[in-house]
């Protein structure tokens, strides 16, 4: 699920020097935002799974029609936003735009559409920032709809968004460790016992820690899991990887240590693709018998 769902525009060029005029060498344009990631891993990877969000808009339109993935979206009046990526062949810089404005009419219908969905999901993964006009809470307003009808739920956002949703009590949080510290001091971090508003014996913490891997805390344990070699490319995608394996781990039953396995690989094979929301399956395939995994704390 992707309520800040955007156009990506990917620009590639020798070098990135601030102040300066490019020659792009490369331009790809995708359906882009951060469920919409999600969805076009589990989509490659041949699983079951459909894309929702909100979408307005000639630049809505556009997106719509680039999603890959099995589709079922809300409008809205606003324009849908764009991203762009500046990739150097090194790494990656981002320009995000903030998106629209969405009203009270449209987050309740949405709300609604939403709860038809989870009805027949095993796991919903919510993912991004919020748009303009919604609730500080409105991503625990969708952990607690999804858990009413027992679908499972991994959460990846920030800020006050992640705190009020990490509350609700959803399966899996996946923060960055970036975004585990923007929350405070007072928040402690996964190795040191978790978010202190989650229930150990409910939730499990998974920080990533990009190119040195994951940390998670689980109601079976703590683990560190990392991959073999650093891999350099493009990393916007690279988390919404990770929770794709995260959301396919809760509906197999997957064990902790296999899944943060699989979700390190794919997070790698993610990097090595050119564009974000792809994978370069052969790296996943010879990865993800290679990432270390070991008892954490």
């Amino acid at each position: 699920m992707t309520l800040n769902p955007a156009l990506d525009l990917t620009y590639t060029v020798d070098a990135l020097v601030p102040h300066a005029t490019h020659r792009v060498g490369h331009v790809a344009e995708r359906a882009g935002g951060k469920g919409l990631n999600v969805a076009g891993v589990l989509h490659a990877l041949g699983e079951p799974v459909l894309a929702t969000g909100l979408l307005g808009g000639a630049t809505g339109a556009a997106v719509e029609a680039r999603t890959r993935p099995p589709h079922r979206f809300t409008a809205i009046g606003g324009e849908t936003r764009r991203t762009v990526t500046v990739l150097d062949g090194v790494d990656a810089t981002g320009l995000w735009e903030p998106g629209p404005v969405v009203t009270g009419e449209e987050w309740a219908a949405f709300r609604a559409h939403y709860a038809d969905l989870v009805k027949d999901a095993a796991v919903v993964v919510l993912s991004g920032s919020l748009p303009q006009g919604l609730p500080a809470d409105a991503y625990a307003q969708l952990v607690r709809l999804a858990q009413r009808y027992r679908c499972r739920s991994v959460l990846d956002t920030s800020g006050e968004a992640l705190r009020l949703g990490a509350a609700a009590g959803p399966d899996v949080v996946k923060p960055n460790a970036d975004e585990l510290r923007a929350l405070g001091p007072d928040v402690p971090k996964p190795g040191a016992g978790g978010l202190h508003a989650l229930d150990p014996t409910d939730t499990a913490v998974v920080e990533s820690h990009g190119p040195r891997g994951l940390i998670a805390r689980t109601p079976q344990g703590s683990w560190r899991a990392a991959p073999p070699e650093v891999v350099t490319g493009n990393p916007t995608g690279a988390g919404d990887a990770c929770a794709a394996a995260l959301a396919r781990g809760l509906r197999d039953g997957t064990p902790w240590p296999r899944l943060l396995a699989d979700a390190v690989a794919l997070a790698a094979a993610a990097v090595a693709a050119p564009v974000a929301g792809e994978i370069d399956i052969n790296h996943y395939r010879a990865t993800r018998e290679r990432v270390h995994v070991q008892p954490h704390g």
